[in-house]
C-alpha cells in the first residue's frame, strides 16, 4: 500500500488532471480528460488511472476514449498497477516509462531570487525550449504546447508561474507551482531554463523560490514528478528531494 503521503500526492495529480480538463470521461479504474483547443497536447488528452483496473481492457478503452487521436497516451499513479500494465500495454504497441514520485525533504534553500510571471513574460522562451525539444513539430503544435500553460489556472486552487530574470529582464528559467492548501500539498512543475541560459543557476533561484512559497502556503508536502530514465533527478536530489513512489505512462504513436 502506498504511504499516506503518496495517497495524497496521487489524489492531488488526479484531481489536477479532471479539474484542468475541458471535459472528462470516467472509466473503469479511471478517466479520460480532453481538450479540443489542444490537440497536439498528449497530456491534454490521455487516460489517467487512479484506481483498480483490468490491464488487459486498457488498450480497447484507450481506442473509445482517445479513437479521434492519432496518439494515445495513458498514465497509471499506482506504481503495482502501473507495473501489471506493462506487459498487454507494450504487446499492443505501447511504449513504457517509469516516473519518480519526488518529495523534498532537505533544507530549505537560500537564494529565491525569482518572482511571479505572467505567461506572456515566458512565451517567446518556452516556444523557443519546445522547438528544441521537438525540432519536427509544427508551429501550429508549438503554440499548443505553450498556450496550454494557461489552463493549469483550473488544476489546483493557486496555481502560480516563476520566473527568474537576466539583469536585462528576460526571463531565463520558470517552472509551475501548484498549490492545495487544504491537504498541505504543492507540486513544483516543468522547470525548464532557456537554452542560452543554462548553467547560472537561474533554476536554482526558480526552484528555491517555488520551494519557500510552498512553505509560506502551510504545504508541508512538496513534491515533483521526474523521468526515472534522464539526468534531472539526480540534480533534484543534490536539492533535497527524495524518491518516495513511481508512477507509469503508456505512450504510442
Amino acid at each position: 500500500m502506498p504511504s499516506p503521503e503518496l495517497h495524497r500526492i496521487n489524489a492531488f495529480l488526479a484531481a489536477f488532471a479532471r479539474r484542468q480538463a475541458a471535459r472528462t470521461i470516467d472509466l473503469p479504474g479511471g478517466f479520460a480528460v480532453l481538450d479540443d483547443a489542444f490537440a497536439y497536447s498528449h497530456a491534454n488528452n490521455q487516460i489517467v488511472v487512479d484506481g483498480p483496473v483490468a490491464p488487459e481492457t486498457l488498450p480497447v478503452l484507450a481506442d473509445e476514449a482517445l479513437g479521434h487521436l492519432p496518439y494515445r497516451l495513458i498514465s497509471v499513479l499506482d506504481d503495482r498497477t502501473g507495473a501489471a500494465c506493462a506487459e498487454p500495454l507494450v504487446r499492443a504497441g505501447y511504449t513504457h516509462s517509469v516516473q519518480l514520485v519526488m518529495v523534498h525533504r532537505g533544507p530549505l534553500p537560500s537564494g529565491g531570487h525569482a518572482d511571479e510571471v505572467g505567461l506572456d513574460a515566458i512565451r517567446l522562451p518556452l516556444a523557443r525550449r519546445w522547438r528544441g525539444f521537438l525540432p519536427d513539430a509544427d508551429e501550429e503544435a508549438v503554440r499548443h504546447l505553450v498556450d496550454r500553460r494557461e489552463v493549469r489556472r483550473r488544476g489546483a486552487d493557486a496555481v502560480h508561474f516563476i520566473g527568474a530574470r537576466t539583469q536585462e529582464g528576460e526571463v531565463a528559467s520558470w517552472a509551475d507551482l501548484y498549490l492545495d492548501g487544504a491537504t498541505g500539498t504543492a507540486q513544483i512543475e516543468d522547470l525548464i531554463t532557456s537554452e542560452t541560459h543554462l548553467g547560472r543557476g537561474y533554476a536554482d533561484a526558480v526552484l528555491a523560490t517555488a520551494l519557500r512559497m510552498a512553505v509560506d502556503a502551510g504545504c508541508g508536502t512538496r513534491f515533483l514528478i521526474a523521468d526515472a530514465d534522464d539526468w534531472p533527478h539526480h540534480w533534484y536530489e543534490r536539492r533535497g528531494f527524495s524518491v518516495i513512489g513511481h508512477s507509469h505512462s503508456f505512450g504510442r504513436g
